[in-house]
């Protein structure tokens, strides 16, 4: 008989276990761990406790996940909070700022905003200083959050002399019904914090964040997105 043939046997014959419970327990076989023989029902003991071994480190993983994804959201509900009392951009950016670092400890964050039409006090900001085309441009591209190593010239030069120092970032575009207004970069120095797997929704959930916000606090003009023909 093939193995196949015997294991489809023993499974269609449930009570052969019960019926030689002596012979078999007098069957033994090599055990991989301890290089000695052991009988079949130790083995299939040993079998058994590794499998729920492997299942609680599952389960402890699940649950670090979900305690992990519970801090997030509450910090990312704070940030939320902070940012409904904003009544200017300008106020709106010291909120986001302060709320990413102190709940997230992301100290290193920049953007740019166009084509809104912001209020006289709010006009001067940096962050509405004009973008460039390719910046534009890469808004339009960015259907999804990038996290990794790699941030063009352009965009790095936004931290002026800590750019050099900075490992890992996550860039995401800002849009108000569709059309891009801004890019935002969070950065860090530990080349683990953003890195290329890892998962965006809670980039995602920050970046409607933001864009709701300003939209809110800001109109958006009708020649938003409107790039050089040339471009």
């Amino acid at each position: 008989m093939q193995p196949h043939e015997i294991v489809a046997w023993l499974q269609a014959n449930p009570a052969f276990f019960d019926d030689f419970a002596d012979e078999i327990a007098q069957i033994y076989v090599p055990h991989h761990h301890h290089g000695q023989a052991v009988s079949l029902a130790e083995r299939q003991l040993g079998t058994l406790r590794e499998r729920t071994r492997k299942l609680e480190s599952r389960m402890g993983a699940l649950l670090q996940f979900g305690e992990e994804n519970d801090v997030t959201s509450e910090r990312l509900h704070r940030l939320t909070l902070a940012l409904l009392r904003a009544d200017s951009i300008g106020g709106a950016l010291d909120a986001l700022r302060a709320a990413l670092a102190g709940e997230f400890g992301l100290h290193d964050v920049a953007l740019r905003l166009w084509g809104l039409a912001p209020l006289e006090t709010d006009a001067r900001l940096p962050e509405l200083a004009p973008a460039g085309d390719a910046t534009q441009r890469l808004a339009e591209q960015l259907v999804s959050p990038y996290c990794g190593p790699h941030l063009g010239d352009e965009l790095r030069a936004w931290f002026g002399e800590r750019g050099t120092a900075l490992a890992s970032f996550g860039l995401f575009a800002l849009r108000i019904d569709g059309a891009p207004v801004g890019v935002m970069v969070l950065a860090s120095e530990d080349a683990e914090r953003f890195y290329p797997d890892m998962g965006t929704l809670y980039l995602n959930r920050l970046a409607e964040l933001v864009a709701a916000t300003l939209s809110r606090l800001a109109p958006v003009l009708d020649d938003a997105v409107a790039l050089p023909e040339n471009a």
